[in-house]
């Protein structure tokens, strides 16, 4: 069911990940101005590498929730719930994510995320390379606030 956005919700952030070489895999590369914005950015990256993403139009929104007990497994756990609602219906493949709640302290560590895109169409969406699963291989997450560098390394088995 098609819904209506406003035009800051239809506002698609700037690119701010890249795609390294990894045996076998691919190791999604994403950074941002903070450690959500780089989650976010993350997230996109995984969804970029299964369709080109000018291709999504903004029509359909869902909510996600993750939780871990670190940096790490919170991390796996977003990317692994995106994947989730890529993989079942609505088959949603999402051009924008905004992450509504990333508690990162205390016991539980936890996001909620409103991810925007549309059910992936064959023939409208070119069709990428599929993600399998997250991995916590080599999985690098720097959060150094005093220096305004927050970077996400995750390899997705493909």
């Amino acid at each position: 069911m098609e819904q209506n956005f406003t035009p800051e919700e239809l506002a698609l952030p700037p690119c701010k990940y890249e795609y390294l070489d990894h045996t076998a895999d691919v190791q999604l590369h994403a950074w941002g101005s903070s450690l959500k914005e780089a989650y976010e950015q993350c997230g996109i990256a995984m969804f970029g590498y299964m369709t080109e993403l000018h291709s999504v139009d903004i029509k359909q929104s869902a909510d996600i929730e993750a939780a871990g007990h670190d940096l790490e497994s919170l991390m796996f756990h977003f990317l692994d719930e995106l994947l989730f609602l890529f993989s079942c219906e609505p088959f949603l493949i999402c051009s924008k994510l905004v992450i509504t709640e990333f508690l990162t302290e205390g016991e539980e560590y936890r996001i909620k995320c409103k991810c925007y895109g549309e059910e992936f169409t064959l023939g409208k969406h070119p069709q990428g390379t599929e993600v399998k699963a997250i991995t916590y291989s080599a999985m690098q997450i720097i959060n150094e606030p005093d220096k305004n560098n927050f970077q996400v390394f995750v390899i997705i088995d493909i």
